[in-house]
């Protein structure tokens, strides 16, 4: 792994897109936001936090919209659930209750859950995000990523290439699995091979983990219209300012029911690639 601490990824937010109504996958995201919905005993979107911190990202911003309620809840009781817990009213009814102890596996990192809009697209709610945190704090680099995929990517390798690079945006390209078993057909219609998922003859697809510069924030709208995966990155990709870093490993989205299964039976089975070994 590429060591981190040169290239200051503490300093670097990590936008995660939480705010969608997730309707191929509404058999749970109907009380809950997909990022929300549990592979294992974490929601999705801890998983993907957490692959991020054990590579020494830090500060999460995370674009609530529908049911934004149920993120900041969870974020709320979070330390209450990661400690040991003391209530002590003996003196005072009003005093609240603390964490007993304290459990040195709890992630040291920042958490802000901002509403970007029931109804705005991706590219809305990463404008209408970092404005609020600009406003407080100058962004330079960035990252972003949607809050339903995981992936074993090396997200500090990521970042050194488009720094090197030095391209307004980088975004992960992938080869996609194919969903069904390939047949090889002669021209007698016998088989001749079969495989059961063959890596897809599609070329690269977007694999949903980015770094910008914070000149990109030019290509976004506040709009609620404005969708990342349209005009922005059109333009960024015509204006040559858009490069793509590779990823031939693990990489799977959560966009329905059928994904959730797999990626809990390979949780379940300790098969999970996007977990890091020294991960706390």
């Amino acid at each position: 792994m590429v060591m981190a601490d040169h290239l200051n990824v503490k300093s670097v937010p990590v936008f995660i897109l939480a705010g969608g109504l997730g309707t191929r996958i509404s058999e749970e995201s109907h009380a809950k936001p997909k990022p929300m919905i549990e592979v294992g005993d974490l929601p999705v979107l801890l998983h993907l936090m957490k692959s991020y911190y054990a590579r020494g990202f830090s500060d999460f911003v995370i674009c609530a919209g529908y049911r934004s309620w149920s993120i900041k809840e969870y974020f709320l009781n979070y330390q209450a659930q990661n400690n040991h817990l003391e209530i002590d009213h003996r003196e005072a009814l009003h005093k609240p209750a603390t964490a007993f102890s304290s459990n040195e596996a709890q992630e040291k990192w920042r958490v802000r859950v901002i509403d970007t809009g029931l109804n705005s697209m991706t590219g809305a709610r990463i404008a209408r995000a970092f404005d609020l945190v600009n406003a407080v704090e100058a962004i330079d680099t960035f990252a972003v990523t949607y809050g339903d995929g995981l992936s074993d990517v090396d997200m500090v390798k990521e970042l050194q290439f488009h720094r090197e690079k030095n391209k307004i945006g980088t975004i992960l390209g992938v080869k996609p699995t194919a969903r069904f078993g390939k047949l090889e057909v002669g021209s007698d219609q016998v088989v001749e091979g079969f495989l059961e998922k063959p890596e897809s003859k599609q070329g690269l697809i977007n694999g949903g983990f980015f770094f910008f510069k914070k000149d990109f924030r030019k290509y976004l709208s506040t709009d609620e219209s404005c969708i990342l995966e349209r005009a922005p990155l059109e333009k960024l990709a015509k204006d040559r300012e858009l490069m793509v870093f590779e990823h031939s490993g693990f990489w799977h989205p959560m966009d329905t029911l059928r994904d959730k299964n797999y990626l809990q039976n390979l949780w379940e089975t300790g098969k999970a690639p996007w977990v890091i070994k020294n991960e706390k």
